[in-house]
């Protein structure tokens, strides 16, 4: 299969799935019928509600969901070949990741804005409610220690018996550099067009050719070397400020510049596959082809993640992007939309996994990307001498998005914190007394998130992090469950999500079960450290959970039918 026909054809897929498919989702659930306004608009307190115009939210929702994942899913999953990865980013993408990402920005404006804990509160019950959100809860801070420890490693210095080498640390600290510069030019950015009433379109230029000089600057100058550590404990500042600033100086602003530098990204490797179009070589890449230990179900369908759905997008969608939505009918384009555009950033990273086994470039996710791309657009004529100023570039656009979803994650699990102490239709701001008081405190709910996914990184997360792939396919499982749930209340179709929802159960409990008796297996061998036992005891719990909400979401979708 040639790369170039593999691309045009799964992106002519996605269109088609965007427009007749989002038009039916639209007509089905009635959105933007009337002229309801937004969260951003009703609840608009300057910091967490503030309307943000489409470009700039799709720009924040974008980095946001994209990430490291639509890259690091596809690499994982390539040991099933290229075939199967393919049709689940095309299928998952348009009728399971899609759908649920625009569902739960859909449920969360008709909310207040509120998350999909409070949709399962007003919609289940109040128990399902404390489940949902404490385990939401316990996988952001995960998210947090691990992109945390990724940004981190990113950055650091490698010293050699306590002596700097600066050769071994120039790259790392180029990223840093070009990293903090960065976040000076977003908070300008916020400040100037949200203060002082700049043109957007101006703003935007300027603020583009200040990222080139960010990055032309921080390739030659980097003087900052600092140990690992020492950037965890930088890191946790900066995101502890920066998840109770408003979201118009630092967020939004960065986001959206953040999303050009995607959009670079996703040009880049387009002119790459147009340019070199290789053919997969059969060899290197298989159309089919197995895992020893690893069926291909459950595992292709808790790896790919974020190129075909991930839980993670819905507590986006309903935690930050809900908040922001200047218009209903952005909703499509921003949420629906953006899932696919995910897709084909995965279907890119597939043409680059064919080529970069075939020049060499294995060594990790970054490499496997970075590489395979820029060698193609090497092999363009005329642009053989940019293949490491390309590499750079990519290499530096995957460490500036790990930072994007590393300050969301953060955020949103301020958000959970706070949601779990309050009741049905209370916000932070009703709990004027007491202890509540205390654990709905914004600065409260950010330091101690920060604090335990902080210590959790520099204390080991690897050990739990096998868990993540399922425990972020449950979140999807129970976001389509929780939507669905409600359209069934409000008297809406929501046959659209009852498949999906039934598969990533299925998908979910198949994978912890299959963790739960790998971990058994080597705590009974003996000599386990307490990695084992905690995925032991999480996977456990993950299971019961799932249990337990299927059970109130069916039981409160057959009242509603009885009643009907």
């Amino acid at each position: 299969m040639n790369t170039l026909l593999l691309l045009v054809i799964c992106v002519a897929v996605l269109a088609c799935g965007y427009i007749f498919y989002g038009r039916w989702l639209c007509k089905q659930w009635g959105v933007g019928e009337g002229n309801n306004p937004t969260p951003a608009h009703e609840l608009e307190d300057g910091v967490d509600y503030v309307p943000a115009k489409a470009p700039v939210l799709m720009g924040h929702h974008f980095s946001s969901i994209a990430g490291a994942g639509p890259i690091t899913g596809p690499i994982g999953a390539a040991i099933f070949g290229w075939v199967p990865v393919t049709l689940w980013i095309l299928i998952g993408g348009i009728f399971f990741g899609g759908v649920h990402d625009f569902g739960a920005l859909y449920a969360s404006i008709r909310h207040k804005g509120q998350s999909i804990g409070e949709i399962i509160n007003a919609n289940m019950s109040k128990r399902a409610k404390k489940l949902f959100v404490t385990f939401s809860y316990l996988t952001l801070i995960l998210v947090v220690a691990a992109f945390a420890s990724i940004v981190a490693g990113t950055f650091k210095a490698t010293f050699k018996d306590g002596v700097l080498d600066v050769a071994a640390s120039s790259a790392n600290a180029s990223v840093a550099m070009v990293s903090l510069m960065f976040i000076v030019v977003a908070i300008i950015f916020g400040f100037a067009v949200y203060r002082r009433g700049a043109s957007m379109l101006v703003s935007t230029i300027l603020g583009v050719a200040a990222i080139v000089a960010c990055m032309a600057i921080g390739m030659n100058w980097h003087p900052i070397y600092l140990s690992g550590t020492t950037w965890m404990i930088i890191i946790g500042i900066y995101i502890t400020i920066a998840s109770v600033t408003p979201v118009w100086i630092l967020l939004q602003p960065r986001d959206y510049l953040s999303s050009f530098l995607l959009y670079a990204m996703l040009f880049v490797a387009f002119v790459g596959v147009v340019g070199a179009h290789p053919n997969i070589d059969p060899a290197s890449f298989p159309t089919f082809a197995s895992a020893p230990g690893k069926p291909i179900f459950p595992i292709l369908f808790t790896t790919v993640a974020c190129g075909a759905i991930s839980g993670f997008h819905s507590l986006v969608s309903s935690g930050t992007t809900s908040k922001q939505l200047d218009k209903e009918k952005d909703a499509k384009p921003i949420a629906y939309g953006g899932m696919l555009l995910e897709c084909v950033l995965a279907v890119l990273t597939l043409c680059a996994i064919a080529y970069a086994r075939q020049t060499g470039h294995t060594k990790g996710a970054t490499d496997i990307f970075a590489g395979g791309i820029s060698a193609m657009c090497a092999k363009i004529p005329g642009c053989a001498g940019l293949e490491n100023i390309l590499y750079t570039l990519l290499v530096l656009t995957y460490s500036a998005f790990c930072l994007t979803s590393l300050d969301t994650a953060t955020r949103l699990a301020r958000f959970m914190f706070q949601e779990f102490w309050l009741e049905p239709g209370q916000t932070a701001k009703d709990i004027n007394s007491g202890w509540k008081k205390v654990m709905v405190n914004p600065v409260f709910a950010t330091v101690l998130t920060v604090v335990l996914g902080i210590a959790l990184g520099l204390t080991g997360w690897q050990k739990i992090w096998g868990l993540f792939g399922a425990s972020n396919q449950l979140l999807a499982g129970i976001g389509l469950l929780a939507v669905a749930t409600w359209l069934g209340n409000i008297g809406k179709n929501n046959k659209m999500f009852l498949l999906p929802m039934a598969f990533m159960v299925v998908v979910t409990i198949s994978s912890l079960t299959i963790t739960l008796i790998g971990q058994v297996k080597i705590i009974a061998s003996g000599g386990a450290d307490w990695g084992p036992y905690a995925q032991v005891i999480l996977a456990a719990f993950m299971i019961v959970l799932s249990v337990i909400l299927v059970i109130e979401g069916v039981t409160t979708l057959a009242k509603k039918k009885a009643n009907a």
